[in-house]
């Protein structure tokens, strides 16, 4: 968060990436050591010099959002949002589209969890940052594959995958969220961007929001450590 690391990792970024300007710089946590005034300064001078297009920011709460935007205009917000990660409804949603800023949700598919295809998350690779998750152990698992089954049955109802109803969920909740799911294959790519052009009925995304959200899935979304350097609103 430091103002000379900032510009620093971004003169590093545009090196590496053989070019002179990027389209958006993501502040990527509201480093509390330094004054955030100093941190969106210095991307706003990076933007008048020319390397950067667009301010963005990433897990950080309302307030934060809108401080950063009396600063300069900041044009994306990235945050984990699905069926069952629901933290930016209680303000970053509505204060995104109010300050006309994409909202950004990573992880529409709820780290694989909604797509169906992974029963035992212990058995991941080691390194793996699901297994410091808690809502992805041996206890909590097991009660929120509970509410898959119902999940899936709505995605065969809707007549699309899991992972398609799970993003196609996200994206009815506003025309100004970009869904901004995870992929290591070609073929969940291409199935992933077509989520968006699915029609579902109204009645299947209502019922898988009553489904899946923060009153019915087992375990916090980050361990203690982890959430520590999170900005976001909590339930």
């Amino acid at each position: 968060g430091h103002p000379d690391s900032i510009r620093q990792q971004c003169h590093d970024s545009l090196k590496r990436l053989g070019t002179d300007h990027v389209d958006l710089y993501y502040l990527h946590r509201y480093d509390k050591r330094y004054p955030l005034e100093d941190m969106v300064g210095t991307v706003s001078r990076l933007i008048e010099e020319g390397k950067v297009g667009a301010l963005g920011l990433s897990e950080m709460s309302t307030d934060t959002l809108l401080k950063a935007n009396k600063e300069h205009p900041v044009s994306a917000m990235q945050t984990e949002y699905s069926l069952w990660t629901r933290n930016a409804e209680l303000g970053v949603l509505q204060a995104c589209k109010d300050i006309g800023a994409a909202f950004v949700a990573f992880s529409p598919t709820a780290r694989k969890f909604l797509t169906g295809k992974l029963q035992e998350p212990w058995n991941l690779p080691a390194g793996d940052l699901r297994h410091t998750m808690p809502r992805f152990n041996e206890e909590n698992y097991p009660k929120n594959l509970q509410l898959l089954q119902g999940f899936l049955a709505l995605a065969e109802e809707a007549g699309v995958s899991p992972a398609k109803l799970s993003i196609a969920w996200v994206l009815a909740q506003g025309e100004h969220i970009i869904a901004l799911p995870g992929t290591t294959s070609f073929e969940h790519m291409r199935e992933n961007a077509n989520a968006g052009r699915v029609q579902i009925d109204a009645d299947i995304i209502h019922r898988a929001g009553e489904l899946i959200n923060q009153q019915t899935v087992q375990g916090p979304r980050y361990n203690p450590t982890a959430q520590a350097d999170i900005d976001t609103e909590e339930f």
